[in-house]
């Protein structure tokens, strides 16, 4: 059998529940978090984990995993270097979009907004918070550069573990959050013979929430 026809006898049911406009929460940032919640109980390796979509100058969309580290009323926060490709790319263009999927609840969200970037003080009380080895690649790595070889990088990252011993680590200037703020959100739930639920939420001129059920 080729791959291909091995591809195409890949298929499943999608069964285990269902989503009605009638049982969801108003505001979509409670109905995620209800979902995350679920997601954390769950068997998924990492529930926190989604693909965030950006747009470069050539109009190109770029796609990478990255994880959700907050969950306010704002929106949806991450971190990473202000430099790598996708901090170029939001600094040109504040417009994005995130997927999260949850395999074994048959589940997935998408959220579209505007990025910006969280605070300085926001940013330095994430970063004290990360294990040490994570600061310290934060701190030696210039994100989406070319390297010269897994030794140069192995190397750059001993030579900073030696020169900085046991001693506190600073959040460095090209490193920090970034809050996703949505007007878009949609919830995916499988369902029987490909006919999914989908339910959407839109904000109006009014900055309220309109939910919508949207065709499979």
């Amino acid at each position: 059998m080729s791959t291909d026809e091995r591809f195409r006898a890949v298929r499943k049911e999608y069964e285990r529940d269902s989503l009605h406009e009638g049982s969801v929460e108003a505001n979509p940032l409670v109905q995620f978090r209800a979902w995350l919640e679920e997601a954390l109980k769950a068997p998924e390796v990492e529930p926190n984990a989604c693909a965030l979509a950006t747009v470069g100058p050539d109009g190109k969309p770029s796609l990478r995993m990255v994880l959700l580290k907050s969950l306010d009323d704002r929106g949806f926060s991450f971190f990473t270097n202000y430099l790598s490709r996708k901090g170029r790319e939001l600094a040109l263009n504040s417009s994005a979009a995130m997927l999260f999927y949850w395999g074994s609840l048959e589940r997935q969200v998408r959220i579209e907004g505007a990025v910006e970037q969280l605070s300085a003080a926001q940013s330095d009380a994430y970063f004290s918070s990360r294990p040490r080895n994570a600061q310290l690649g934060a701190i030696v790595s210039p994100q989406s550069e070319v390297a010269n070889s897994r030794l140069d990088i192995d190397e750059r990252h001993s030579a900073l573990v030696a020169s900085t011993g046991n001693s506190a680590l600073s959040r460095p200037a090209h490193w920090g959050g970034y809050c996703l703020r949505p007007e878009y959100i949609e919830f995916w739930q499988g369902r029987k013979s490909r006919l999914h639920d989908r339910i959407r939420y839109v904000r109006d001129a009014g900055s309220q929430w309109k939910i919508e059920r949207l065709w499979p």
